[in-house]
């Protein structure tokens, strides 16, 4: 059921359910008529997603385990391969570390059943894609140092940290905002979207926060 329907100032119909989650953001134009498809959310407060990483499998015998006298406590059984084993992942390994039973499979292809990682959706809003913060910038992973303080630009020239800066990109006066449309953003968006959806289009995000959580039961 539908609780509240108002006109945010971001120029949407923004529909909530009774328990305060989105329903759906309705456009309209300059004569206030609704259009017919509303702009669904992609996740609702309080569902479950899992995280994706690049992955391997790792059979027990490649360990040295012997899972009939129960070495190995985590092993599972991987019904295609017809063993057992455990799956690795590149995160947690060492640059030089590989599956030697395996390949690194990208972690658009990570099953669920590979997932060790859990988060639960706390919120979902819309917002102006420069309405991120410092905060919003770390919360989204991003780090970045100036290259002032490096004392060479992306450029390739040197900067001289005791005179005026010569850089045509100021990085040292932009926001970490900024820095996180120009450094990571963009870099995101294809060249021919740029007009549309990069940092300077400043086009209207969803804003989703989540917290790590237990895996669901169930799950295998």
């Amino acid at each position: 059921m539908i609780k509240t329907r108002r006109k945010d100032a971001c120029g949407f119909y923004v529909t909530r359910r009774i328990d305060g989650s989105f329903a759906g953001i309705y456009e309209y134009d300059e004569n206030e008529s609704m259009f017919d498809n509303p702009l669904e959310p992609p996740y609702q407060p309080g569902d479950i997603l899992y995280v994706r990483e690049t992955f391997a499998w790792c059979p027990c015998w490649d360990c040295g385990m012997d899972t009939e006298q129960g070495a190995c406590t985590d092993h599972i059984y991987h019904s295609e391969k017809k063993e057992y084993g455990c799956y690795m992942y590149r995160a947690s390994c060492e640059d030089n570390e590989y599956p030697s039973a395996d390949t690194w499979h990208p972690s658009i292809h990570m099953p669920k059943e590979a997932a060790r990682i859990w988060l639960k959706v706390t919120d979902v809003r819309v917002e102006r894609l420069q309405e991120i913060d410092e905060d919003g910038a770390w919360n989204e992973g991003f780090r970045f140092t100036t290259p002032c303080l490096t004392r060479i630009s992306a450029d390739g020239h040197t900067c001289d940290l005791d005179g005026p800066c010569t850089s045509p990109i100021k990085y040292c006066d932009m926001t970490m905002g900024e820095l996180f449309g120009r450094e990571l953003w963009n870099s995101t968006i294809k060249k021919s979207d740029l007009d549309r959806y990069g940092w300077n289009a400043n086009p209207w995000v969803w804003v989703i926060e989540f917290e790590l959580c237990e895996k669901p039961k169930g799950e295998n």
